[in-house]
């Protein structure tokens, strides 16, 4: 099998089995969401996966290690920005602005 035979296959497989999640959580009954525990969850299972996604990507590495650089001070600038109850807009433009200066002083 070819590398982009291999990729469609991937491609129409991962499809299938978001349409058949989707397909799942329709089916679920009506009186199950209705729970004060499901909605708490619901709520705050996405809020926890956005931490994940954003703790890995700023310090993730290919090893088990820790990785520490321009990613980590754009977080802090972000993290600061959204202490001082700043715009969101803001919040992504101090983190871009930290990152970029920390880059470009570093030598990144």
């Amino acid at each position: 099998m070819s590398s982009g035979t291999s990729t469609w296959i991937a491609v129409v497989v991962t499809a299938l089995g978001c349409y058949a999640v989707k397909l799942l959580g329709l089916s679920v009954p009506a009186g199950l969401l209705e729970r004060p525990l499901v909605k708490r969850l619901a709520a705050l299972v996405p809020i926890a996966l956005l931490a994940a996604l954003t703790a890995l990507q700023t310090f993730g590495t290919t090893g088990l290690r820790l990785a520490v650089d321009a990613r980590s001070a754009g977080l802090a600038a972000a993290a600061v920005a959204l202490l001082l109850r700043a715009p969101f807009l803001v919040v992504v433009a101090a983190a871009v602005v930290v990152t970029a200066a920390v880059r470009a002083v570093a030598g990144l």
